[in-house]
């Protein structure tokens, strides 16, 4: 479970999210909008310790990241699967091999989950790239590829932040369908996203919450998103 209580988040050009209390229950999907620079990225980066809270609390699983050591976030985010806006690979490493690095940062032996990689990679239908390496990929494999590596180590909460960004419709519905069916097997998901017409078309999909950022807070989207 991820709360937030009473959370702002300020810098240099001043406080960017305001008084924010949030709980995110297991199971739950939720959608995250607002418009840009509103700090979807930010709460994202809260949520999962990259970022402190300059006031109120961020709990992983009861505990006040600010009080958590580097080592204890780090183990805490190991349940936590996040898509970033724009994914980094290592371009010299196949497509398999980038998905299968949470497990070497893990210390876990990859040759011993072989057989989840290549079900994994044939979940996000990329068996066929396994061997490609990221320059050679579209913006929707590379998408998948982001999407497989957040997935690999079974995390309880997949947090993705714009995953649809820059790749067409068909494409976005896929890897919404993704995220759907992670959700179905009890994974928590909140997706950030500037994309109306993709939330909507998720009614048909998913009960999912969707919330807003404007002027600074959080706030429950309306029905007629």
């Amino acid at each position: 479970m991820i709360e937030l209580d009473k959370v702002a988040y300020s810098y240099g050009g001043g406080e960017l999210l305001s008084d924010i209390s949030l709980t995110v229950q297991p199971g739950s999907f939720h959608f995250l909008t607002g418009p840009s620079g509103a700090g979807k990225t930010t709460f994202l980066k809260l949520m999962y310790g990259d970022l402190l809270a300059t006031a109120g609390q961020v709990r992983l699983s009861g505990v006040d990241t600010r009080t958590m050591s580097r080592d204890q976030i780090a183990l805490a985010r190991r349940k936590i699967g996040v898509v970033p806006q724009n994914s980094q690979f290592l371009d010299h490493l196949s497509v398999a091999d980038n998905v299968a690095l949470p497990l070497q940062v893990a210390g876990r032996d990859a040759t011993e989950a072989q057989a989840d990689l290549e079900q994994l990679l044939s979940w996000v239908g990329l068996s066929s790239h396994r061997d490609a390496f990221p320059p050679e990929l579209s913006g929707g494999e590379r998408q998948r590829v982001a999407l497989a590596r957040a997935v690999m180590m079974s995390p309880d909460v997949i947090l993705a932040d714009e995953p649809t960004g820059n790749i067409d419709w068909e494409m976005s519905q896929r890897i919404l369908k993704l995220l759907v069916e992670l959700n179905k097997m009890g994974k928590t998901v909140m997706i950030a996203t500037h994309d109306l017409t993709m939330i909507r078309a998720s009614k048909a999909q998913v009960q999912a919450r969707v919330l807003r950022i404007a002027n600074r807070r959080l706030q429950l989207a309306g029905a007629d998103l």
